[in-house]
């Protein structure tokens, strides 16, 4: 008799964004002359930088010619961008990070979501409350939690991020394994000085811990005294894996490119308390399982970094910062206690009611779809978020919906 993974029957009944499509589709199944306008989910709307279209369209037309035809390419990456990104993400702000330290997939979804495949199923993980929940849901279907009860799932250490600290959370109480921050955090678009990243790293070098940072909102900061990169920390090289995405920061989210960075000197422990690179680990799990992004694609990737492609993706980057400042300035006008928008696309909003109530407020009152924080983790509840992805013309209009809504 051929068994599940039982672990999978813990989660929750349904993955956040998918309960929200499926209100979304009754309401618009009800209301089909209602023009919906999306400030949910975080999906880009704008298109592609133009210097990366023709980055596409010249490699696309390599494809077409056998004597510059690609096959399979390295699983790790082409030589090309990861030499690219070493350069310009990390060395130029004097992190020491180097081309073959870089895995280049196709989303930080998939890899902030399979690294934990890395480590031993009884890895004590601490994760932040509100959370992105891939990090969540993916350590519950690894078996690394208990039952889901009260609204957290036990075996857990949650990190509450609330305003009275901010939304940055404390150090764990007790010691864990594994940690998982984002900054630029998703979904309260809150940010981390570097003194408090520091904290976290001393703390993971004190307790043999690792942090996976998730820095996918990286490009959105504003504010230049921040942090970009966990290896601008001292140390950090020792103790932290971090992930980044050209979903948000070039509007890759239709053609999927990312990359993570494992530094050689990253390590956790065997069960005899022997150091064990992780570096050779991903390699190989990557080698094994992903099959590797396209050539066409790591090619548009690369014209991110020429000097058309940073001054186009630097628009885009504005263009959705205008949006969430407009939505700030929305909420404050309405009286709203909120966080982000400053360094991040998203406005993390107190809405002083249940999240979902308050969702189906703007919903059906207003056609406008938010993200309902209990969605988050249970210190979500009481909020929503509103992303800047969408056009102006579109925010502004969602905006005058709102403030009619709630008058």
């Amino acid at each position: 008799m051929l068994k599940i993974n039982e672990h999978y029957l813990k989660l929750q009944a349904s993955y956040l964004f998918s309960d929200i499509a499926k209100r979304v589709a009754a309401f618009q199944q009800a209301n089909p002359d209602k023009h919906i306008i999306r400030l949910g989910i975080g999906d880009v709307t704008k298109a592609l930088p133009a210097a990366c279209i023709s980055a596409f369209h010249k490699a696309v037309d390599e494809m077409a010619v056998d004597s510059s035809f690609r096959g399979y390419g390295p699983e790790q990456g082409y030589a090309f961008l990861r030499e690219t990104i070493a350069k310009n993400d990390f060395q130029a702000r004097g992190a020491e990070i180097s081309a073959d330290e870089i895995f280049i997939s196709d989303g930080a979804k998939c890899d902030t979501g399979n690294i934990q495949e890395l480590f031993s199923t009884d890895a004590r993980v601490a994760i932040p409350d509100p959370v992105y929940p891939v990090y969540l849901d993916t350590n519950v279907m690894a078996g690394r939690t208990g039952v889901f009860a009260e609204g957290r799932y036990q075996g857990l250490v949650y990190l509450d991020s609330t305003a009275e600290n901010k939304y940055v959370p404390a150090l764990p109480s007790e010691p864990v394994d594994l940690i998982y921050l984002c900054f630029p955090n998703n979904p309260t678009g809150s940010t981390i000085s570097k003194a408090e990243l520091k904290t976290w790293v001393d703390y993971a070098k004190a307790n043999k811990a690792l942090i996976l940072f998730d820095a996918a909102y990286e490009a959105f900061i504003r504010d230049e005294s921040l942090p970009h990169s966990i290896y601008e920390i001292e140390g950090a090289r020792e103790v932290a894996i971090e992930f980044r995405s050209y979903s948000k920061s070039a509007g890759f989210t239709g053609t999927r490119c990312a990359y993570t960075v494992i530094p050689k000197e990253c390590a956790a422990y065997d069960s005899a308390g022997n150091k064990q690179l992780i570096h050779p680990l991903w390699n190989r799990r990557h080698c094994t399982k992903f099959n590797g992004v396209s050539y066409p694609v790591q090619r548009a990737a690369e014209a991110v970094y020429s000097e058309e492609g940073k001054a186009q993706c630097k628009a885009l980057i504005s263009g959705y910062l205008e949006n969430a400042d407009l939505i700030a300035a929305a909420v404050r006008e309405l009286g709203y206690d909120y966080v982000g928008a400053a360094n991040a696309p998203y406005v993390w909003i107190r809405c002083g009611r249940d999240s979902w109530e308050f969702f189906d407020l703007l919903l059906n009152k207003a056609g406008v779809v938010c993200t309902p924080g209990a969605g988050f983790g249970k210190c979500g509840q009481g909020y929503i978020r509103l992303s800047a992805f969408n056009s102006r013309e579109n925010v502004v209009t969602a905006l005058e919906r709102i403030k009619a809504a709630l008058a």
